[in-house]
């Protein structure tokens, strides 16, 4: 009896360990982890200076921290942090200037690369370190300031001869989510650092191999792959923790509707859901007639989408304290969404059943919506009421010529 129970403990153990082993081969090991994991990768940090370029989405599995890891590794010296648009702690509002100071914890100090006049490191704070790393969770969408920060500062690293490293990260939509017009150079700005479309269906690693080889950079780049990540992939699909990269992207699936409602909240004449539990998930003014307004949505049948009616009182930002009516956007199927369409849908509704808001005027933000869709002509179409399926047409040729393009830098299958 005694030895039966020993040999259904070491059955039971086996299974376990099985268990164990299966489960670590079906999650994504993020490239933070492989940076320590790989003796190769390791090679590139050792006896090194260090900056490190992140934000709260820079941990590993266990939620440690990018920054920790680094501080405490016997390899390298931490010696500088650069924090993005939303601070290197996430703790700032869009667009809000964000300072220099230090990190309470490793007494590193922390330089702001957005509201401080600086969009990538100095060349004072690039002649403290050898190498620079980037770790920043991507949504993949092109108005989104990380990538823009992720490229200006491989520009500079190239001109002081330092070491760009990119720990990769997934795109959270899979990587196969390529939508709407790409950049026009004369609209470029930090919401549109170059000509990619508006959603591009790529890693920061694959992204930055990209940007290194088409602006001529002849930067030291280096990208640490993920392990088990393969295209097609969603991020609930990954078995890694989601930490939002800013405030308004709480979930994994917010990215696929800021896809679809971020261009036209630049505009700041309807409430994309900001200011509510609902950020990029609903589109509402109080002039909208919820009902009909989904109705129309609803009779278009756009790809992936489905509409309710909604009415709520944002608490902040647009119509701050307004009771407002409009529609609720779901994903219905986040493989077959194409954001940008569904965006234009939206506008488009919006500019024929209330053409006397001028919703592509009255906000006076012409310019900022011109950039954010990295061209003037998606504002003149659909205040003309060009057809939204002409519209899409338009921009097929550019996306077919983009991928392409981007083929030979894609880092997974």
């Amino acid at each position: 009896m005694k030895k039966l129970s020993v040999i259904m403990s070491v059955i039971l153990l086996a299974i376990a360990l099985v268990a164990v082993a299966a489960t670590e081969d079906s999650m994504v090991i993020p490239g933070v982890e492989m940076l320590f994991r790989d003796s190769e990768n390791l090679k590139l940090i050792e006896g090194k200076r260090v900056g490190l370029i992140t934000n709260p989405t820079g941990i590993d599995r266990n939620f440690n921290s990018t920054i920790d890891l680094l501080a405490g590794h016997p390899a390298c010296k931490l010696t500088a942090l650069f924090g993005p648009e939303h601070g290197l702690r996430g703790d700032f509002f869009g667009g809000d200037k964000v300072g220099n100071t230090t990190d309470s914890k490793t007494q590193v100090p922390i330089y702001s690369l957005y509201g401080s006049g600086a969009k990538a490191p100095k060349p004072e704070h690039l002649k403290l370190l050898d190498v620079l790393i980037y770790d920043i969770q991507d949504i993949n969408v092109r108005p989104y300031t990380y990538i823009s920060t992720m490229m200006a500062s491989m520009e500079e690293a190239a001109k002081a001869g330092k070491t760009f490293i990119v720990l990769d990260r997934p795109d959270p939509m899979g990587g196969n989510i390529v939508d709407g017009p790409v950049l026009d150079l004369k609209f470029k700005s930090f919401i549109g650092y170059w000509t990619i479309p508006y959603t591009y269906g790529m890693t920061p690693g694959e992204l930055a191999l990209l940007y290194n080889d088409e602006a001529k950079l002849n930067a030291d780049i280096h990208v640490v792959k993920m392990s088990g990540w393969k295209r097609g992939m969603l991020y609930n699909e990954t078995g890694m923790p989601w930490v939002p990269p800013s405030t308004h992207i709480p979930r994994w699936d917010t990215s696929i509707y800021c896809a679809i409602t971020g261009g036209m909240g630049e505009l700041h004449t309807v409430n994309e859901g900001v200011g509510y539990t609902l950020p990029f998930e609903t589109v509402a003014a109080p002039w909208i007639d919820g009902t009909a307004f989904t109705a129309e949505l609803s009779s278009r049948n756009i790809p992936g989408m489905k509409f309710r009616p909604i009415s709520y009182k944002p608490a902040y930002f647009e119509f701050k304290d307004q009771n407002l009516s409009g529609t609720h956007l779901f994903i219905s199927n986040p493989r077959e969404v194409k954001p940008f369409l569904a965006g234009l849908h939206i506008m488009d509704a919006i500019n024929r059943m209330y053409p006397d808001k001028k919703m592509f005027e009255a906000g006076g933000r012409v310019s900022a919506f011109n950039k954010a869709m990295g061209t003037d002509q998606i504002r003149q179409w659909l205040m003309e009421k060009k057809p939204v399926m002409e519209i899409y047409a338009e921009y097929q040729k550019g996306l077919q010529d983009f991928m392409k393009r981007r083929e030979k830098y894609l880092l997974y299958k």
